[in-house]
């Protein structure tokens, strides 16, 4: 059986000058501690990585010291979008806690497909999106029956 090359979200990245500040943003955001925190070879804190959602992917924060040369240091590339229940409700939430808007509230067609992002107060693009396929993989259904 071919499982394929790409197998699933293992770790998002996301970079932050401030690794403490965004820490606590994500941490309130998430309602969650990091279970993994990594300091530098200086002592100080370089990497913190939580688990999230329903199948527990990894979300990682890395100081941008870090950050390979020729990095955006803004928003740009590809944005991961996190399926919740209510696109409005969390784009909300995100705005209230400093996030910047990125993209509006955007329905796709007619099959239940809602995406929106922000940037958040550290310059990641940060996307939420309700998808009916995560919904019917989750539930164990063939994704769009």
């Amino acid at each position: 059986m071919n499982k394929g090359m790409l197998r699933g979200m293992a770790t998002v990245n996301y970079w932050a000058d401030d690794l403490e500040a965004a820490r606590q943003w994500y941490t309130e955001l998430l309602g969650v501690e990091p279970y993994f925190d990594r300091p530098g070879p200086d002592g100080r804190p370089a990497y913190v990585e939580f688990r999230i959602g329903d199948y527990q992917h990894e979300l990682g924060l890395i100081d941008s010291r870090y950050a390979p040369g020729g990095a955006a240091r803004g928003p740009a590339g590809a944005v991961l979008h996190w399926h919740v229940d209510d696109v409005k409700a969390a784009l909300d939430r995100l705005l209230a806690m400093g996030a910047r808007p990125h993209q509006p509230i955007t329905e796709w067609g007619t099959a239940g497909f809602v995406t929106a992002s922000v940037v958040d107060p550290f310059g990641n693009v940060l996307g939420i999106m309700y998808n009916p396929h995560y919904l019917d993989v989750l539930a164990g259904e063939p994704a769009g029956s």
